[in-house]
């Protein structure tokens, strides 16, 4: 779903733990990427990933934590797919991680898998990274 001014948008979840970050991959692709989704209309950021997450992970957010971690974007004419911005929140959860629907399986991934993710992702990857969040 695109924002106001025609950019589509993914609202996604980075959560970080020992160094490494969430990621999934889809059934029948080869990257992977921090799950999360399109907001359908009418909905927040908050309610986007609150069903995202429980669609793809079977985990339930808890939006009361969420806390935006930047946004990022790619420019039209990118020839992976521009323009795009995603938009990123770290939030608690509850529940096991369960891959679900379109996910075939999730993995913890260190900056050494960059090349393993989409252009967007990968500078949400060089952010974590440059906060010493990722290793």
């Amino acid at each position: 779903m695109a924002n106001g001014s025609g950019v589509p948008e993914k609202v996604a979840w980075v959560l970080v733990r020992d160094g490494a970050v969430l990621v999934a991959r889809s059934h029948g692709r080869d990257r992977f990427y921090l799950p999360g989704g399109h907001r359908e209309p009418g909905e927040s950021d908050g309610e986007t990933l609150v069903r995202e997450i429980d669609e793809e992970l079977r985990a339930a957010i808890d939006p009361r934590s969420m806390v935006h971690f930047g946004s990022f974007e790619v420019g039209e004419g990118h020839p992976e797919h521009g323009p795009f911005r995603m938009i990123c929140y770290t939030a608690d959860h509850r529940g096991e991680l369960t891959p679900a629907r379109e996910i075939a399986e999730k993995a913890w991934f260190r900056y050494a898998d960059r090349d393993r993710v989409s252009v967007i992702d990968g500078l949400v990857f060089d952010a974590l990274y440059e906060a010493g969040r990722l290793t």
